[in-house]
């Protein structure tokens, strides 16, 4: 394979790569050595000289991060805060916008993910308000032209699941944007699968907020989450709740910070901060074209021999397609297969309705096996899995 990364390399910088074959990078995938280096270290400096005391001397160093972090997704450093996870990052989000009232729409993807979906129902039906699906194209992903004809005043807002979480789909992004730009309508992108697999530019984009956790494809810590809001949208959002970082009282007035860090709490920690850090700066270091390039031959070659397996069907949808590679084998529940191949020491994912309600239940299907590729999976890894998927197939 002509590679323009160092794999081997890479590989001996992760551990967890001698611990057997990771295809669950859209779970979570394996932190390099350097990120476990910089939350131990941290660690050290809050065990020796407190907790408080080495807070003290770490905003700056963490403001560092914050920019690594705007620059790897096009935007500012005023324009980021970091949060636990990224539903809390969208709920928080989404819970400052104005409050929807009766006959109100939201407009969402077809693959939108569970968790969102499921907070924006639960406000919905609270105000009387509308969910409504986004029409496909004959590929499977969004549709904007269709979406176009939706807007009218009583559109709220339009959210995306850009890269969904059962499968390989990459919807058009940035053509919804275009639409939302044009019609001033609020736009949410998900971008939890996409950051560190695929290039992201929220400029082009065109998206008001976007978030990400930072423990799949771009390798950081879990308990880790990036809130993008786009500087001239955030006087639209009003958080749900402040505290003496996000929302200081002033003289008897609440002064609510006029950056993205008035949805950052003051208790977070510093340690899986500095540990987000390390994965940013080598996300960037290797270059996210030459890690989108690898993920896309390794995950085509995979689709390629899972073709040829009897009684295996590939789920992907999509033209332009991601890491994510689903899957089902006939007769065998996908948890099932997952459980069979963990005994082999392969780490997939599998993925019920709860995740993607709408697409699940509108391709009829349950559960999807879920093989997630990252750059530092090899060639005969791919071979490996493979061959393991048609031995399952076999004695189905």
């Amino acid at each position: 394979m002509n590679d323009a990364l160092d794999v081997e390399q890479l590989r001996t910088e992760t551990p967890g790569c001698a611990a057997g074959m990771h295809f669950n990078h859209s779970g979570a995938s394996l932190p390099s050595q350097s990120v476990l280096a910089a939350i131990w270290d941290y660690l050290r400096h809050e065990a020796l000289e407190g907790p408080m005391e080495a807070a003290n001397g770490a905003s700056a160093l963490l403001e560092e991060v914050r920019a690594d972090m705007a620059a790897l997704i096009g935007a500012n450093p005023n324009e980021i805060a970091f949060l636990g996870s990224g539903s809390t990052a969208w709920g928080a989000a989404f819970s400052a916008l104005p409050p929807l009232v009766a006959g109100d729409r939201i407009l969402v993807g077809r693959q939108e993910w569970g968790g969102n979906l499921a907070t924006m129902q639960n406000a919905a039906a609270r105000a009387g308000a509308r969910i409504e699906t986004i029409p496909v194209r004959v590929d499977g992903g969004v549709d904007a032209s269709a979406l176009a004809s939706m807007i009218d005043d009583h559109v709220r807002l339009v959210s995306l699941t850009w890269v969904p979480a059962n499968g390989g789909l990459i919807n058009d992004a940035a053509a919804v944007g275009r639409v939302t730009k044009a019609s001033g309508i609020p736009y949410f992108i998900d971008a939890g699968q996409a950051l560190g697999q695929i290039p992201i530019d929220v400029t082009t984009l065109g998206c008001d907020v976007l978030k990400a956790a930072g423990r799949k494809f771009l390798r950081g810590p879990r308990g880790t989450a990036v809130l993008y809001v786009r500087q001239e949208f955030l006087p639209r959002l009003t958080p749900s709740s402040l505290d003496v970082l996000s929302g200081p009282i002033v003289d008897g007035v609440v002064k609510i910070r006029n950056d993205a860090r008035r949805f950052e709490a003051g208790e977070i920690s510093p340690a899986l901060i500095f540990g987000l850090g390390a994965a940013i700066r080598q996300a960037r270091s290797l270059g996210i074209e030459a890690i989108r390039a690898r993920i896309n031959t390794l995950a085509n070659e995979l689709r390629d021999n899972l073709r040829g397996i009897p009684k295996v069907t590939l789920r992907d949808l999509g033209t332009e397609l991601s890491g994510i590679v689903s899957f089902t084998v006939e007769g065998i529940p996908a948890a099932n297969a997952r459980a069979a191949l963990a005994e082999r020491k392969i780490a997939i994912g599998a993925n019920g309705v709860p995740y993607t309600p709408l697409d699940m239940t509108a391709r009829g299907l349950d559960q999807i096996a879920r093989a997630s590729v990252s750059y530092l999976n090899t060639p005969s890894e791919i071979a490996f899995l493979s061959e393991a998927v048609a031995d399952i197939a076999r004695r189905a």
